[in-house]
């Protein structure tokens, strides 16, 4: 018989599902646009029961195309949008309000508050992370304080809070679980990475009731069951994994110093730092890479804002292209950008130089320069703020004396299907760049975590043998020209950071 695992891979702007065979293979997938709400300047919410309704609609119709039952299908697994936040009523399910979305800035005052209270290097410790609205903490606080009787609730241990994992899981269960993986709970800013445990001083500073918290398990294990009358038959939910965390293990990067980039509308990248939690200098996030069989696997974290941004706003602010498939032919029709740099901070820039302030610049711009140039421009941008990510992350790992080195970067996302691009960041980053045949990577994760605590994965051995490359990018620039180019676009940041326009 046909083994099956399932993936809900719930994201920022849609939620979809994808049925995976038990040699990894995509068999179906469906998927639905999710509504963005944006009441107030800086503000994004999302309707959790839309997250709700739309997963379970997705999830039944994988398994109708497969002409399949919900028998056939051995486990569950989820991954997410991380840090959005969602509190809801245990007795009925319902949230409180709609859910406070990762992009969410409204927090900013109760992180100057944390700040001003000398919390900073606590939160670096304890967390890994730094003071930020971008965190689920401050949001929490957020609701228990504006929601009108939310906070006596939640005193008398009414309401439930989660991310968007957290909340499905409750639904699935029928409310039998209230947990949150591993690393999601490290995305939260008041969870201890090294005790696995939430941390008293800061849910005192923020004034956030423990009965409020989820348990906190394992990224792979039984967690719960869905329930029969949701899809048809009973199916345990045995993986989880916010989806960055997701997509390392859909890339198979388990050996320390293997690492990640995934770009679409930001770009993340995720070292491997195994048992080693290494402390940052360079304003990168120390986080969780995933937890299984109690064993905690961390990881080093960059976050750029804006990567396929760039490219979007080429295509719609600029009106230079019509299709994003286009920039590769016009990136190759010219010989370079004639010193024309594009530094895409529309919404800051994220690490290392996690300047909220910072906005876009078009440097180096002269009579010769065209949409062309600057279409090259914002692609070229991409492997210049990886490569600030990646210098940064060789950094904290030579000062850790952890006893690795970075190794060949595997990338995913949307972008990485032009070639150009790929052969750019071979060439920045002086390092080989390897695309995988399967590029559904976050999803993968997800079917993989849930597959090994069913056995239809066998061990992480056997998913990193089953990791296949689509094309392998190798450097071939020159050192000087490579150095010219890194130079002018450090150059083009420091015009922006630090509000300096000058």
């Amino acid at each position: 018989m046909s083994t099956y695992v399932l993936a809900i891979d719930q994201g920022t702007t849609s939620s979809r599902a994808i049925l995976f065979d038990g040699q990894g293979g995509i068999v179906t997938s469906h998927q639905k646009e999710l509504t963005q709400y944006f009441p107030a300047d800086g503000w994004v919410e999302h309707d959790a029961n839309e997250i709700w309704q739309d997963t379970v609609e997705c999830c039944k119709a994988a398994i109708e195309k497969a002409g399949i039952s919900a028998s056939d299908v051995t486990a569950i697994g989820i991954t997410n949008q991380r840090e959005t936040t969602v509190i809801w009523d245990r007795a009925t399910g319902e949230p409180i309000a709609k859910a406070i979305v990762w992009q969410d800035r409204r927090t900013a005052p109760i992180c100057a508050k944390l700040t001003d209270a000398g919390l900073t290097e606590h939160v670096r410790q304890t967390t890994g992370l730094v003071i930020d609205a971008y965190f689920s903490g401050t949001k929490i606080a957020w609701l228990l304080d504006n929601v009108a009787g939310a906070r006596a609730a939640a005193e008398r241990g009414e309401l439930a809070f989660g991310t968007i994992d957290c909340f499905l899981l409750w639904r699935l269960t029928g409310g039998a679980v209230h947990a949150a993986d591993a690393t999601n709970a490290a995305r939260t800013m008041i969870f201890d990475i090294g005790k696995q445990a939430w941390d008293e001083t800061l849910l005192d500073a923020l004034n956030i009731p423990a009965s409020l918290l989820p348990n906190v398990v394992d990224s792979s294990g039984l967690i719960g069951t869905a329930t029969a009358d949701l899809l048809g038959a009973p199916i345990p939910i045995t993986g989880v994994a916010g989806d960055q965390q997701a997509a390392t293990v859909g890339q198979a990067c388990f050996q320390p110093g293997m690492l990640k980039s995934t770009y679409g509308t930001g770009c993340f990248a995720l070292l491997n730092t195994g048992s080693t939690q290494v402390p940052s200098a360079n304003k990168l996030l120390t986080t969780i890479a995933y937890r299984m069989n109690g064993e905690t696997c961390y990881a080093i974290e960059g976050s750029i804002f804006n990567a396929g941004t760039a490219v979007q706003w080429v295509r719609d602010g600029l009106n230079a292209i019509n299709d994003a498939r286009e920039t590769k032919a016009i990136a190759e029709s010219i010989p370079d950008t004639g010193g024309t740099y594009l530094v895409p901070a529309f919404t800051g820039l994220g690490a290392p130089h996690w300047d909220p302030d910072a906005r876009g610049a078009i440097t180096g711009i002269t009579r010769d320069t065209g949409l062309p140039q600057i279409v090259r421009a914002a692609l070229e941008s991409v492997a210049y703020q990886t490569h600030d990510l990646m210098t940064a992350m060789g950094d904290d790992v030579a000062q850790s004396g952890a006893g690795f080195s970075q190794g060949t970067l595997r990338v995913d996302g949307g972008m990485v299907v032009n070639d150009w691009v790929c052969q750019f960041l071979a060439d920045i980053l002086n390092q080989p760049v390897e695309r995988p045949k399967i590029v559904e990577t976050t999803a993968l994760g997800a079917a993989y975590l849930a597959g090994l605590a069913a056995n239809t994965f066998h061990s992480l051995d056997s998913i990193e043998q089953a990791w296949q490359c689509d094309q392998r990018f190798e450097p071939k620039m020159n050192t000087a020209k490579r150095q010219e180019l890194i130079d002018g676009w450090q150059a083009a940041v420091a015009r922006v950071v630090n509000k300096n326009y000058g």
